[in-house]
């Protein structure tokens, strides 16, 4: 097994590309030992990894589907057996987010989010849980979405599938608190990732027209929140919602713009 960096493990799910690949590589640079998680795309999760580990840290590459329970128990066994036990759970994993007229989605639509949403996490909580609370402490960060205010129509399954994750995030914060496990939520705006390779300019440029910072957030944005909710320095923020989205959702004097997740 590798030793571990001084702050702990970290196993971030998804992180073969978007958001997940610049948290794996932020969280390293802060020192943890990074356990990068993808589901089929090997080569980006390895290249990653070989970022990683040219700047100077440790991480390995985890193939594992999170949202079936046989495969997220061998995982956690296999990054706590090369890694370390997790000390840091970054769930960032996600799927398919299609556009539907509301009185066209259907239960299975509500499902497939939900099984990213909920199911995935509840696995991966229950599954790290019993080293954290041996360790005395632990870090579980959720990645999700400002479009809790915005109430875009046309995701509304994702948007049910994000309002119950946060809901697991508070409830978590209250049942895990006296493990001196922190549990928090990071909730982007739109941050532009390989996925939206193909949104227009017009597009990003009317989102950050209504934007009140004036620009599109960055993946390196998000990835500097979850740092910091995974340091010492947030030992006593827990059941948290942190928007990262430039003040986009402050109000009626941000409504503008373009909507997207």
């Amino acid at each position: 097994m590798s030793n571990a960096a001084s702050t702990g493990t970290a196993l971030v799910t998804g992180a073969s590309r978007g958001l997940g690949a610049v948290i794996a590589r932020r969280l390293a640079a802060e020192g943890h030992a990074v356990a990068v998680n993808y589901r089929t795309d090997g080569a980006a999760a390895r290249e990653v990894v070989a970022d990683i580990r040219t700047a100077g840290g440790t991480a390995e590459a985890f193939a594992a589907d999170v949202t079936d329970e046989a495969a997220v128990t061998a995982l956690v066994a296999a990054v706590s057996d090369r890694l370390g036990p997790v000390t840091t759970l970054v769930l960032n994993a996600t799927g398919a987010q299609p556009q539907l007229d509301p009185t066209e989605v259907t239960w299975d639509d509500h499902l497939a989010q939900l099984t990213f949403f909920v199911k995935s996490p509840t696995l991966l909580m229950r599954a790290t849980l019993p080293a954290m609370r041996e360790r005395g402490g632990g870090r579980i960060i959720q990645i999700g979405s400002d479009v809790l205010e915005r109430a875009l129509p046309d995701m509304s399954a994702y948007v049910a599938a994000k309002a119950a994750q946060h809901a697991l995030t508070e409830c978590w914060a209250r049942a895990l608190g006296p493990y001196g496990i922190t549990v928090n939520t990071v909730a982007p705006g739109w941050i532009p990732v390989e996925r939206h390779a193909g949104a227009s300019p017009a597009s990003l440029a009317a989102y950050a027209a209504a934007v009140p910072l004036g620009r599109m957030g960055r993946p390196e944005d998000v990835a500097a929140a979850v740092c910091f909710l995974a340091s010492p320095e947030a030992s006593f923020v827990t059941g948290e919602r942190v928007r990262i989205n430039g003040g986009h959702t402050l109000g009626p004097g941000t409504a503008g713009g373009v909507d997207r997740p």
